[in-house]
């Protein structure tokens, strides 16, 4: 109850520090009561400034809820986005001993069983976990990613004080509910649990790695399972520039268009291929293998985070979005009716209007400025004013394609997104729609029902013999030749299997 008491009175303390009350609800001040603004210096930066300060002063926790902010383009003004887009969750490593303490209990062996050697310095240090070099008995070098000691006790007990601190702030100002704040801390809180657990990152890791096996574009480091556990997960240590650095690209020599050209396929190559994407895709992440210049490979790294899609969200994206650049906007709203993303009951033809009203703009601009993650905010936007509820993720694909962009464009500022994406669009509406689209799912369908081909004749059989039981009992009882109707039914069906079998066989051998 203390504790409680306390870190609502510290959070109390920093929005008066910062003037963050001011921002929040401009008309009044509703802190002065508690603390007299006189106790504090007149802060003359910036309300976007100020906000990025306070969270880094709040903890870490808050910190990774600015990021998470920071791609909210749907929420905030654009100043605020690309301030809050500095935060870095660097935060005071926890003693080398802790450390060592939580990797020998959850792997249950001694630190010098585990590793030939162990580097007591942190490589790194977040707001989650810290990391160390180490290396195997076998030889290999590994990074070893260790989870903050009562890390989840702190995060839970930090977004319930968010909570509270919400449901005051809507209490004194109705302006804060248009922010839908709630929403983002449900993200919030989904997305950081899910980072908790070093085991589930390391089944998508492993993942993205068997998905880009070979490529001659991604690397992905290998996962060494016999020392992973949830809150300890090793891996292969990679070295490379960071994508963010581009002095050092530049001195390297790497073909910055190919890099970004190679990056937006990547991204569209896991959404529309895969249907699982790194969805964590900054500069701290991402890193460029930079040994054939003419030739970078990206070195992908941290998968707490990952996007799953099903067919009708890759649709979805897919057909409106070539849709959008052919500016069909009536089909874009019949998508939107079909896909069952709006209720069927709503004016089509009004819906087509508010898409054109939102979209024009957009194309009167040269398409390599045009900008997807924008585009496909807009008809989010638009699209929740005829009652459409945005599936999680569909946000989390939204966030990763602004964060693919803005890293495109910072390499190669000429990047045409879309001559790179238009491919994966229409080679996946070819395949998954019409005739051939039929005939791929017929295909994948095969295995299933070659499993269940030895049960046909019998199925049959009993259908049959069901059927005439059921007329027996509302007719006359069954003649002597219903019995050889069922026989000769029976020997048809199974004949008709044998047959279907049989070019099944041999069409597909």
């Amino acid at each position: 109850m203390f504790k409680g008491t306390f870190r609502i009175l510290q959070i109390l303390f920093i929005i008066m520090r910062f003037g963050l009350d001011q921002i929040a609800l401009p008309k009044f001040c509703c802190l002065s009561f508690l603390l007299p603004r006189f106790w504090f210096k007149k802060n003359n930066k910036s309300d976007s400034v100020r906000l990025k300060l306070a969270l880094e002063s709040l903890g870490p926790t808050f910190v990774k809820f600015g990021q998470i902010l920071s791609t909210r383009h749907d929420m905030l003004p654009e100043m605020y986005i690309s301030e809050l887009a500095k935060l870095q969750d660097k935060v005071k490593p926890f003693p080398a001993d802790i450390a060592i303490k939580i990797i020998e209990t959850d792997l249950g062996i001694g630190i010098s069983d585990a590793f030939k050697s162990f580097d007591r310095s942190p490589l790194a240090s977040a707001s989650v976990a810290q990391v160390h070099t180490a290396v195997l008995h076998s030889g290999e070098s590994v990074v070893v990613k260790i989870l903050r000691p009562k890390i989840t006790r702190t995060i839970k007990h930090d977004i319930a004080m968010m909570r509270a601190l919400e449901r005051i702030l809507t209490m004194l100002s109705s302006s804060v509910s248009r922010l839908k704040v709630p929403d983002v801390i449900d993200e919030f809180e989904h997305n950081i649990l899910n980072e908790l657990n070093l085991v589930r990152e390391a089944g998508n890791a492993s993942q993205i790695k068997r998905n880009y096996n070979n490529s001659d574009f991604l690397y992905v480091p290998t996962v060494y399972w016999d020392y992973c556990s949830e809150n300890v997960l090793v891996l292969e240590r990679i070295t490379g520039v960071s994508i963010g650095d581009i002095p050092a690209l530049k001195k390297a020599k790497v073909n910055l268009e190919k890099l970004a050209k190679i990056g937006i396929e990547l991204f569209f190559g896991q959404v529309f291929k895969d249907k699982f994407f790194h969805a964590d895709m900054h500069p701290g992440n991402i890193f460029v293998d930079c040994h054939d210049p003419e030739n970078p490979k990206y070195i992908a790294v941290d998968f707490g985070i990952v996007g799953a899609l099903s067919e009708l969200d890759q649709r979805y994206i897919a057909e409106n979005f070539l849709a959008f650049f052919n500016r069909d906007y009536g089909r874009v709203a019949k998508l939107h009716v079909d896909s069952g993303w709006v209720p069927a009951n709503i004016r089509v033809d009004q819906f087509e209007m508010d898409i054109r009203a939102v979209c024009e703009p957009v194309f009167a601009r040269p398409l390599q400025e045009i900008c997807f993650g924008k585009l496909l905010l807009n008809l989010f936007n638009t699209a929740k004013k005829y009652e459409m509820t945005v599936q999680p993720q569909l946000i989390l694909l939204q966030k990763t394609l602004f964060a693919v962009e803005s890293l495109g464009r910072r390499l190669y500022p000429q990047l045409n997104l879309w001559d790179c994406a238009k491919p994966y669009l229409e080679n996946w509406v070819k395949e998954r729609v019409g005739v051939k689209g039929a005939f791929i799912k017929t295909r994948e369908q095969i295995p299933f029902w070659l499993e269940k081909f030895p049960e046909a004749p019998n199925m049959l059989f009993d259908f049959l013999e069901q059927s005439m039981r059921r007329k027996e009992m509302v007719v006359t009882p069954i003649r002597r030749d219903g019995k050889k109707t069922i026989l000769f039914s029976y020997l048809c069906g199974f004949a008709t299997s044998a047959i279907i079998y049989f070019y099944i066989q041999q069409y597909f051998t």
